[in-house]
């Protein structure tokens, strides 16, 4: 399988695809510009957040978007915005940096850890209401976060363990994690994911230029090789959800690294995603 580059080197973080109907198909966020960028048939479109960072977001179910900055939630009552600040979170040493919507319209938003403070990062859940509820805590660098199509198990990613867990899910809280996949350190560090409507889990490998998939018994299915070294994550789309989009970061390389990092890339594996849930506040 060999990836398509959709974009070319627009982004320097590219991070968090989603692809929804609500806003022409695949958008995505480069971190530190804090914007949201969509791709649709007529180019490129920005849409800038007041924030220092853009870390992730979600269609609403009333219509519109919300999205996660540095510490801030934005809500947007459109798909292009503009978006306004509606809670704002004290997350100490830490940032937002990933997240989804669980099986019941809530938000799991993680953070990280800055300037080297350690596990300080938690995942919070963010109701409707937009009350909160600590979901994970001593987190380094929370990332990617799925949820089987069925409801019954979760996987998610702190990158600084090098391990993808997994979570059984009763009554819409997660219980009994444990490791579902360790990643060798010379094959890169686990970074986003999303899970198949097949339960196959897939996930970038930031430092390890690919994709792997993992089927549900843990056992690797497909490497998917990528021209660039920072992987960030990567999320089903398309009319038949059977496209997987693929973001890449030039954070922290070198002026003249080169290469295609920030990119968008795309490719058919042959499993096909499941339809994104909607955030319900």
């Amino acid at each position: 399988m060999t990836p398509e580059n959709l974009t070319g080197p627009i982004c320097v973080h590219a991070e968090a695809p989603v692809w929804s109907p609500s806003w022409g198909g695949i958008r995505w966020v480069d971190g530190e510009a804090a914007d949201l960028v969509t791709l649709r048939d007529d180019g490129i479109h920005r849409l800038h957040l007041d924030d220092d960072y853009a870390a992730f977001f979600r269609p609403r179910a009333a219509g519109g978007f919300v999205a996660l900055g540095a510490r801030s939630l934005h809500l947007s009552d459109t798909a292009d915005g503009p978006a306004r600040i509606a809670a704002t979170f004290d997350l100490g040493q830490a940032r937002f940096n990933d997240g989804t919507v669980d099986t019941h319209g809530r938000l799991l938003a993680g953070s990280m850890a800055l300037d080297d403070a350690g596990a300080v990062g938690r995942v919070l859940r963010i109701g409707a209401d937009l009350g909160t509820t600590e979901v994970l805590s001593g987190v380094e660098v929370s990332n990617g976060i799925g949820f089987t199509s069925d409801g019954a198990r979760a996987y998610y990613v702190d990158t600084a363990t090098g391990r993808v867990d997994v979570f059984d899910v009763i009554d819409g809280d997660l219980h009994d994690r444990r490791g579902f996949v360790s990643i060798p350190e010379d094959l890169g560090s686990p970074d986003g994911l999303t899970v198949a409507a097949d339960g196959s889990v897939w996930v970038a490998l930031w430092g390890g230029s690919a994709v792997h998939g993992y089927a549900a018994d843990g056992s690797q299915i497909a490497r998917i090789e990528l021209p660039v070294p920072q992987v960030s994550a990567c999320t089903f789309g398309g009319d038949d959800l059977g496209t997987l989009f693929i973001t890449t970061s030039a954070q922290g390389l070198d002026a003249d690294h080169g290469t295609e990092a920030g990119s968008l890339f795309a490719v058919r594996p042959g499993v096909s995603g499941q339809a994104v849930v909607p955030f319900a506040g």
